[in-house]
């Protein structure tokens, strides 16, 4: 995944249970220390590079509330699609979210530096510039994330999968992809074979 997409996989830990109902991958420290082990390399770029240790609860409320601003900036930047069928009622609105991504972003003042790693290619990076708590750290490197993928042409390609049962955003990889993933394809297909059987009338007998 590329590191402006940190911001997709931060949105996506929402998703289909696989029985109608949503999950939340960080439903508890424990999820969240999953999923920032998972992401350590992204992470890093944006200043957090303590990822592989434990969450703690500070640090899963940080990562929830600008998971939840993310959302909320999502569902705008779909429009006039609809948004995930997961945040019907449940976001800020556009202007509440866009001042929480800032705020946390500005928890933690950073310098921008290079990186270079040896036999790879130049990347942009963010010092910081004094210590902070860690949940200040992450909050901030989540919404610089954030800010990087809804400014960059991705942006644009962003659609909330209209499948059953999922709730997912993804990025468009071409004009004609409608799912985030084939079997929510398979599913939309099978839903509307269903659905036009069910609506055909059926013969009275004569």
């Amino acid at each position: 995944m590329p590191v402006d997409h940190l911001a997709l996989a931060l949105a996506v830990t929402v998703r289909h249970d696989g029985h109608g109902g949503v999950a939340d991958d960080l439903a508890d420290p424990d999820g969240l220390t999953a999923w920032l082990r998972q992401h350590t390399g992204a992470l890093a770029e944006y200043g957090f590079a303590d990822g592989g240790a434990a969450a703690d609860p500070a640090m899963l409320a940080a990562a929830v509330a600008v998971r939840t601003a993310l959302r909320a900036l999502f569902a705008r930047a779909v429009l006039p699609g609809a948004p995930s069928k997961a945040d019907a009622g449940r976001l800020p609105d556009a202007g509440t979210a866009l001042d929480g991504l800032n705020t946390a972003a500005a928890r933690v003042p950073v310098t921008h530096r290079l990186l270079w790693p040896a036999g790879g290619a130049p990347l942009g990076g963010y010092r910081v510039a004094r210590d902070h708590t860690r949940a200040d750290l992450l909050a901030a490197a989540l919404a610089r994330a954030g800010m990087a993928f809804l400014t960059s042409p991705d942006r644009t390609r962003l659609r909330a999968c209209p499948a059953p049962r999922c709730v997912r955003y993804f990025v468009q990889a071409h004009a004609r992809q409608e799912w985030c993933k084939p079997s929510c394809g398979n599913r939309a297909r099978v839903a509307r074979h269903h659905a036009r059987h069910r609506d055909q009338p059926t013969d009275s007998p004569g």
